[in-house]
């Protein structure tokens, strides 16, 4: 396959892994890349900078393909030196960067004096056009399916990939909700050039969560998620369990604050879930896209099933149309 995508991130496929806190290390990227799909490190799953430069450099050991780092940089009480993980993915060689978050701006002109293409996650039309004045090579559209924050418009991808492809000129990347073939070949006929898939590419055998964690969603359905922090205008989409459930209990009392959930939704109590198995030893993030999910198959196994399966739906697209 062909698209400005794939000429952009040097891949096989129009196919990009979206970065996950704690899930995007380099098992994980490295598979998808062999894949020839566009594998994603997280960057702030590393603690410092130095420590992603080492997983960038573990990351080279596992695949020769083409892959990318997330930077996503959210407003926090203390902030992480975001400089010094610019300046490590900058300097490493990586060929694309996905920021997420608030705008890249001020790390635009760094990336691009090392020629790294820069991808930008946005959950709205306004903010893509931003990121497309700075500079942004391409745009990540995430509508309202998505796992983490699908922004407070709650304009679903049916909409929103439209009115992105319209409004923009760079190439455009659809997610939320994205899990098989038939949704990469809708995001194609609705003007994307090629997908983001997040929890799709966390159910796999390489993604580094336990295994309990992965069959839960397998079992789960497209009801199975909550959006909590929606009082707090930083809404974001969790797969439901009992955190999930005292997160909303607790954000719809009379003039609470995210003081008040805080306890429930560190990053600590997340890595425990993920690791240990434990379903309710803190926050999930799952997308809407799991009710799609119905196994845990490899990354080679599942990109080749997308691909084919797309296919096969722009084919019997086709043939409806009457000369």
């Amino acid at each position: 396959m062909k698209t400005r995508i794939t000429e952009l991130t040097g891949t096989r496929y129009p196919i990009v892994q979206g970065g996950m806190q704690q899930v995007g290390r380099a098992e994980l990227a490295s598979a998808v890349s062999n894949a020839g799909a566009l594998g994603i490190l997280t960057a702030l799953t590393q603690p410092t900078p130095e420590l992603l430069a080492a997983e960038i450099a573990r990351c080279r050991t596992m695949t020769d393909k083409p892959f990318g780092v997330n930077l996503t940089m959210l407003p926090t009480i203390n902030p992480p030196p975001y400089v010094d993980y610019v300046e490590v993915i900058a300097s490493s060689g990586v060929r694309v960067v996905e920021t997420a978050g608030r705008s890249p701006a001020e790390f635009m002109a760094r990336f691009k004096a090392s020629g790294v293409k820069i991808v930008h996650k946005c959950t709205s039309v306004r903010h893509a056009l931003s990121a497309q004045r700075t500079g942004a090579d391409a745009i990540c559209i995430d509508g309202y399916e998505a796992a983490g924050h699908p922004g407070e418009d709650d304009v679903a991808g049916l909409v929103l990939i439209q009115a992105a492809a319209r409004a923009l000129d760079v190439p455009l990347l659809a997610a939320g909700g994205v899990a098989t073939g038939r949704s990469m070949a809708a995001a194609l006929a609705l003007g994307a050039e090629g997908v983001t898939m997040g929890t799709r590419f966390m159910l796999t055998r390489e993604a580094p969560v336990h295994d309990a964690i992965k069959q839960a969603l397998v079992a789960a359905s497209e009801r199975d998620t909550d959006l909590i922090f929606r009082p707090f205008r930083n809404t974001a989409r969790v797969f439901r369990n009992a955190v999930s459930a005292e997160v909303l209990e607790r954000q719809a009392r009379p003039g609470a604050t995210f003081d008040d959930v805080r306890d429930l939704v560190s990053g600590a109590r997340g890595r425990e879930a993920l690791a240990s198995g434990a379903i309710d030893a803190g926050l999930i993030w799952a997308g809407m896209g799991i009710g799609l999910m119905d196994d845990v198959p490899s990354c080679a196994e599942l990109v080749e099933r997308i691909v084919a399966e797309c296919r096969e739906a722009l084919a019997r697209a086709t043939t409806f149309i009457q000369e």
